[in-house]
């Protein structure tokens, strides 16, 4: 039987949910409004006692699976490994396909963002690179390549 019937979304805790939310938006995901989460049902559901979250949902354009960022301000959050290599265990990193690698990967250096890595091409249909974003987290941008091109 399976039980799953959608992907709904990945969840990310970070430090600076101001600096984490104008990172993924100048990518081009659409944010919703922050919102604070507290009380029962989130202190049933992660474990704590007298937990609180600000929350921001963002959303690819045109819909689909929605990535949460959330900053507790009840516990303190705990550090993770800002530097943590791709094959550290745990979420490593979260994908996005983009029109322009290039101009993305050039974006995000603009703004304090590097490669992991360098850039690469996957059985001539995509080209890939991880990017460094705040505080730590991987983002996979993927382009897919024409088949046309040749380079």
């Amino acid at each position: 039987m399976a039980f799953i019937r959608r992907f709904d979304h990945v969840g990310i805790t970070v430090a600076d949910l101001d600096a984490a939310t104008a990172f993924f938006v100048s990518l081009g995901l659409e944010a919703d409004r922050k919102m604070a989460v507290e009380g029962e049902f989130l202190d049933t559901v992660i474990g704590t006692t007298g937990a609180r979250t600000e929350i921001v949902m963002l959303r690819p354009p045109g819909g689909g699976t929605t990535l949460e960022l959330s900053s507790f301000t009840r516990p303190d959050h705990r550090p993770g490994s800002p530097a943590a290599p791709a094959n550290e265990l745990g979420l490593r990193n979260v994908a996005f396909e983009v029109h322009d690698l290039h101009a993305a990967v050039d974006h995000a250096a603009a703004h304090g963002y590097g490669l992991v890595g360098g850039i690469g091409k996957y059985e001539g249909m995509w080209r890939m690179a991880y990017v460094r974003g705040p505080e730590g987290i991987i983002v996979s941008l993927a382009e897919r390549i024409e088949k046309q091109e040749t380079s």
